[in-house]
């Protein structure tokens, strides 16, 4: 029988050293165990914990990531998590997710294709359907509003051209910004991203709006389909030469 919390040195009882050497100190299974309090009468929290995450680790995705995809079911699979604890730990997921997100997106200034993509980077990189999302923008480049266009499949979404210039009509924006995401982790844009952001360009400039950029969303990286667009005519004409 392991020992009980409440048994080990206080420097290594999950509340009482974050009380002493601050939160950044914890182990992911020493914050998990804070949260769901109790163990079992063969486990302490912390081990409960680590058992929680070892449900679906993968290396990749990263330690805590998996969480957000973990059904109630499978945590209340685990011994020592029934509801009252699953639901709680869905809970701070989801908490943790809003707080990666701008509290505002209004007024804020677009500098670069860098700084759009840092603010939806953490919201889009780990989503297993693929989301379009757009910005528009005034001619000072601040952000007017943030629409959610399509959510779709795990390698497609279906958006249309006319949806997203009438979004831009609607309030009279003269610049946009489309992203989505690649559920693959990888940003490389397909070609079909390339032919609808050729048609998106052309037809939003009959209406005298511009499209900025496309952005596409992987895995903690992104790529711009007018910045690999260009990569492209340029290998094509060095080819040529």
């Amino acid at each position: 029988m392991s020992l009980k919390i409440k048994e080990l040195p206080e420097t290594e009882r999950p509340y009482e050293k974050l009380e002493l050497y601050g939160e950044k100190n914890l182990s992911n299974a020493e914050l998990l165990a804070i949260i769901i309090k109790s163990g079992t009468k063969d486990e302490t929290s912390v081990q409960v914990a680590q058992r929680i995450l070892n449900i679906n680790y993968d290396p990749q995705m990263g330690e805590l990531n998996f969480l957000k995809d973990v059904s109630l079911q499978e945590l209340m699979q685990i011994k020592g998590i029934g509801r009252v604890k699953a639901i709680q730990l869905k809970a701070v997921c989801e908490l943790a997710i809003r707080m990666s997100k701008p509290s505002n997106y209004k007024k804020v200034q677009i500098k670069s294709t860098e700084h759009i993509a840092a603010l939806v980077l953490e919201e889009l990189r780990f989503e297993k359907r693929e989301y379009v999302k757009m910005f528009l923008l005034n001619t000072k480049n601040e952000i007017l509003k943030k629409v959610d266009l399509a959510v779709g499949g795990t390698s497609f979404a279906n958006v249309n051209i006319k949806e997203i210039i009438s979004e831009a009509l609607k309030i009279r924006a003269p610049k946009m910004i489309l992203i989505h995401n690649h559920p693959t982790g990888d940003p490389t844009p397909s070609q079909m991203d390339i032919k609808f952001t050729d048609k998106l360009y052309n037809a939003a400039r009959v209406f005298d709006i511009e499209l900025l950029d496309h952005i596409v969303i992987g895995d903690n990286t992104f790529k711009s389909v007018f910045v690999e667009t260009k990569k492209l005519v340029d290998r094509v004409k060095n080819s040529s030469n």
